[in-house]
This record gives structure tokens, sequence and C-alpha cells, in this order.
């Protein structure tokens, strides 16, 4: 009841919405009544109801991009012992990548943290999230460039970066490539809610000394299937 509610946004009596879920009158009346007494909903005039101060008051603590994270970390946890490597979720904040989720062998060896921010232009995990940004938020950024190198592959040209960004949008996914640490490579992809936009990415990172790497193909495929399973799970 409370879902048909705010879906109908206070332009039905509440008699029409009981009538258009198939629920006796009388025990919409009831519910309705129970959630205006707790705040969930307040009466808008003419037996019609919308959202009440304490619904929206959840609705501004709610924090979209945590929620994907809680509802990922299981999923990203069974990737980390799969491909025996570092997996991370990181979403795009001020500027920077904020990481929210650190696991799989060597996590305590990679310099990254759970709540550590870094510069997005320099990662696999950044290029995803750049890459699917509004044109104008993009071009606001890479207007700051050029950027600081931190290893001899980092891209630090604007133009070039601009480039690198068209191409992960159409390919779906992001290689750092030594871009941020020497003998360290990260696949990314995005993860969507449920309008299509990117709110998080995931990544598998592998240190090229490592031997146990997988390749490209099977990377891609396993990141993919976990990505799927995640935006399955946030949309059930």
């Amino acid at each position: 009841m409370l879902e048909t509610v705010i879906a109908d946004g206070g332009r039905n009596g509440l008699s029409a919405l009981a009538r258009q879920v198939g629920m006796p009158i009388a025990t919409a009346h009831r519910q309705v009544t129970t959630l205006v007494a707790e705040g969930y909903l307040k009466p808008s005039g003419g037996g019609r109801h919308v959202a009440g101060s304490r619904l929206l008051g959840l609705l501004h603590r709610l924090d979209e991009k945590q929620v994907i994270a809680n509802i990922a970390s299981p999923v990203l946890h069974r990737l980390a012992g799969q491909v025996r490597s570092v997996v991370q979720l990181g979403t795009f904040e001020n500027d920077m990548v904020t990481y929210r989720i650190k696991t799989g062998r060597g996590a305590s060896d990679l310099f990254t943290r759970v709540g550590l921010q870094l510069e997005a232009y320099c990662s696999g995990m950044g290029k995803v999230l750049l890459a699917h940004l509004p044109e104008v938020e993009r071009e606001a950024y890479l207007s700051g460039g050029p950027f600081v190198a931190l290893t001899d592959r980092t891209i630090v040209d604007p133009n070039h970066l601009r480039q690198e960004l068209a191409v992960v949008a159409e390919q779906g996914f992001a290689i750092d490539d030594e871009e941020i640490a020497s003998g360290l490579r990260c696949m990314t992809v995005p993860l969507h809610n449920s309008e299509g936009g990117v709110v998080a990415a995931i990544s598998v990172s592998q240190a090229l000394s490592s031997r146990v790497r997988w390749n490209d193909t099977e990377l891609l495929k396993s990141l993919k299937e976990a990505a799927f399973s995640i935006e399955n799970d946030a949309l059930s």
C-alpha cells in the first residue's frame, strides 16, 4: 500500500487505490491510518495521501552508492576467491574515486583502502566512472588537466584522456595498464542503477609478476557476470 500511494503521487483517493491493487477498502484504510500515524504518509485532502516527513527523512539519509556496495559485497568476495586477486568497488565524488570495498588475495599489500579517495584519471575505476559522467561534468573535469604522471604510462594529456574515455564508454570496460602503479594491471566494469545510470564500478587488480594472472577475456567475462548479479540483486 505504501508503494502504491507513493507511486500515485496523491492523484487518487484511497478507495481507488485499494481497487487498483485488489485490496479490501477496509484493509487499505487500516494500513494507511497506521502509516499516517507513524509519519510515513500524510493526508493531502480528498482522501488522498503523499509521502510523510518520516519517509522523506529516511530517503534523505539513503546513500544509493552505499546500498549498491552493501549488495555487492558478497558477490565481490566470491569473485575475489575465484580470480585469486584483489577486487574493489569504487564510486565518484568530488572528482575523486572513493574506494568502498576491497577484498581478495593480496588486498593488504595494495596501497588502496576502504574510504580512501584517489585521483580518477589514472585508474581503470576512475576511467569507467569518468566515461559515464554527463558530458558537461566530464568536460569540466578534463579542463583541469594536464594531469600529474604517476608512471610513464599515465595518461596526462586531456585530449588523449578524452579519447580514452570515449573508447571506455563504447566498449563497456576500462584497463589500467600500469598507469597508477608500475607492475599493476587492473580491469574495471560499471555498475548500473534501475535508470541505467552508472553509480559505481568494480575492478580486479593483478600484479604483472603474479603466477595466477587471468587473461583479459576470462577476466572480463567474470567481471560482467558479477556486475550482472549485483545489478539484478539491487533491482529485485
